[in-house]
C-alpha cells in the first residue's frame, strides 16, 4: 500500500492504480501504467509503473517527481480471461495445469499469486490457441515444481493416462521449470503403451513480462500435441533465445541447463526429436515412437527412500553410511569423470562405505557428474573395483533420470535388488543411448 503522502498526491491529480500516467524525475521519464502498491510489499514511497515492454520501474516519491494522467488505462486483472468459441471440429487437448510460472500470475492488489483455472486464461495468454485445438482442463493440484514430488508424479501419471484412454488427441501438462526434467523422466517411466503425446511445457519468465515465453510455449505444445505423429512423453520450449521454434525433447533426455534463458531445456546425449513454430510446421528428427490405438497404463509406484548424491573432493564416505542408516533402498551417486569416487586407503575412501550398502541390500548406481558423455568402469582400475563391488554404471544416463527410474524400479513390490540392478541398464524409455555423436554435445 502507498504511503498517506503519496496516496494523498495521486488523489490530488485524480490519479488512481489502473490509469496511465507519466512519471517525471529530472531527465528520466516513466511512461505506463501506474500500479497498485501490495500491502507489506517494498518501500511504500515508490511508484511502480509498468512499461510498454511489459517490465516494472519503480520512481520513489518526492518533491521532485512530477505524475500526470495520459489517454489510456488498464483493467487490473490478476490473470485475464478472453471468451472464446472452441471449434468442435478441431482436435481436442486436455491440459493439465499442475502450477509453475506458466500458469500463475501476480495479484498486483494482494501480491500473491493467482493460477490459471480456465481455457479462458489460455486463450487470454495466446489467442491463436483457439484456432488449433479444443481444451479441457483440469488441476489435480497447482505447486511451485521446487514442492513437487513422487505423489505428484504419480497423480499426473494417472490423470494423463485416463485422459488418453479417454480419446483426446493428446495431453498437455504445464509446470514449474527447476524440477521439470525430474517430472518428465518420471512420467516417461510411469506411462506405458501411450497412444498419443504427452507434452510438458513451462515459463521462464512471467506472462505479464513483455519478454514472457508462455504464449509461443502453449502455441508450439499445443501444434505439437495436436498434429505431431508421436507417442512420446516429451518437453516443448524455446530452442532459441529469441522466438523462433521451439523443441520437443525426450522426457529422459531433457535437463534445465540455465537458470533464466528462455531456451533454458536441452537435450543431453541426444537431439531434439522434433522441431515445432508456432505457424504449425513440425519438423521430426526421427526416432520417436508413433501415434497408436493402444490403451494407457499408469504403473505410478515410487519408492521415496532413494537418493541422490553428489561425488566432490574430500567427501566423507559418512554421507553413504547415512541412507544405509535411514534403511534406503536405493541410492544413485554421481560420480566424477567417467566414474569414480574416492579409493585411496584415507578416511576418505567410498569403496568400504560403498560395500556395506550393496551388502546390506541397497542398489547403488553411478550415473555421470559430467552430465554429458557416459561413465565406464573398465577404462581406469579404480573404477572396476567399484564395479567388482555390485556398483551399477547407468552409461549415459542422466543422473536425475537414474534417480528417478531406480526409485521407480524400486517401488515395484517383490523386485529385489539384483534384479532391479539388471533392470537399470534396460532401456525402458529412450533414456540410454548406445552411441554418442557430436551432434548430441550441446545442441
Amino acid at each position: 500500500m502507498y504511503s498517506d503522502k503519496v496516496r494523498a498526491a495521486l488523489e490530488k491529480t485524480g490519479i488512481s492504480p489502473g490509469d496511465r500516467v507519466l512519471v517525471e524525475k529530472g531527465k528520466e521519464k516513466f511512461e505506463g501504467v501506474l500500479m497498485p502498491k501490495p500491502e507489506s510489499a517494498g518501500d511504500p514511497e515508490t511508484l511502480v509503473v509498468k512499461l510498454d515492454s511489459g517490465y516494472n520501474a519503480g520512481v520513489r516519491f518526492d518533491a521532485a517527481v512530477k505524475i500526470s494522467k495520459k489517454e489510456g488505462g488498464a483493467k487490473l486483472q490478476s490473470f485475464p480471461s478472453l471468451s472464446l468459441k472452441q471449434d468442435a471440429s478441431l482436435p481436442e487437448l486436455s491440459l493439465i495445469a499442475t502450477g509453475g510460472t506458466i500458469a500463475s500470475r501476480v495479484d498486483y492488489n494482494t501480491g500473491g499469486v493467482k493460477w490459471l483455472m480456465e481455457p479462458g486464461n489460455l486463450f487470454a495468454l495466446a489467442p491463436e490457441l483457439a484456432g488449433i485445438a479444443r481444451f479441457r482442463m483440469q488441476k489435480p493440484f497447482l505447486v511451485g515444481s521446487e514442492n513437487m514430488c513422487a505423489k505428484h508424479w504419480m497423480q499426473i501419471a494417472e490423470a494423463a493416462a485416463k485422459e488418453l484412454n479417454s480419446g483426446v488427441r493428446g495431453v498437455v501438462v504445464t509446470h514449474g521449470t527447476d524440477t521439470l526434467h525430474f517430472s518428465s523422466a518420471a512420467l516417461s517411466f510411469m506411462l506405458k503403451d501411450i497412444p498419443a503425446p504427452v507434452a510438458f511445457t513451462y515459463a521462464q519468465r512471467s506472462s505479464d513480462r513483455g519478454s514472457s515465453d508462455s504464449p509461443m510455449n502453449l502455441v508450439c505444445v499445443a501444434q505439437f500435441a495436436a498434429k505431431a505423429d508421436a507417442a512420446e512423453v516429451v518437453l516443448v520450449g524455446h530452442a532459441e533465445s529469441s522466438d523462433s521454434y521451439c523443441f520437443a525433447i525426450r522426457g529422459t533426455k531433457a535437463r534445465k541447463m540455465h537458470s533464466s534463458r528462455r531456451d533454458a531445456f536441452r537435450p543431453i546425449n541426444d537431439t531434439a526429436l522434433a522441431k515445432i513454430w508456432p505457424d504449425g510446421k513440425i519438423e521430426m528428427a526421427g526416432g520417436a515412437r508413433k501415434r497408436s490405438k493402444s490403451k494407457a497404463v499408469a504403473d505410478a509406484v515410487f519408492e521415496e527412500k532413494t537418493a541422490l548424491v553428489k561425488f566432490h573432493p574430500c567427501a566423507s564416505p559418512e554421507l553413504i553410511d547415512f541412507f544405509v542408516d535411514k534403511k534406503y533402498r536405493g541410492i544413485v551417486i554421481e560420480a566424477t569423470g567417467l566414474g569414480h569416487v574416492a579409493t585411496d586407503e584415507s578416511e576418505h575412501n567410498w569403496l568400504p562405505t560403498i560395500k556395506r550398502a550393496i551388502e546390506e541390500g541397497v542398489v547403488v548406481c553411478f550415473a555421470p557428474q559430467t552430465i554429458y558423455g557416459r561413465v565406464d568402469p573398465f577404462v581406469y582400475a579404480e573404477a572396476r573395483k567399484a564395479h567388482e563391488l555390485g556398483v551399477v554404471y547407468c552409461q549415459d544416463m542422466l543422473p536425475e533420470t537414474a534417480f528417478v527410474k531406480l526409485g521407480w524400479l524400486l517401488g515395484h513390490k517383490g523386485m529385489g535388488a539384483k534384479e532391479v540392478g539388471k533392470r537399470m541398464l534396460e532401456n525402458v524409455a529412450g533414456e540410454l543411448n548406445p552411441r554418442l555423436t557430436e551432434n548430441q554435445f550441446m545442441a
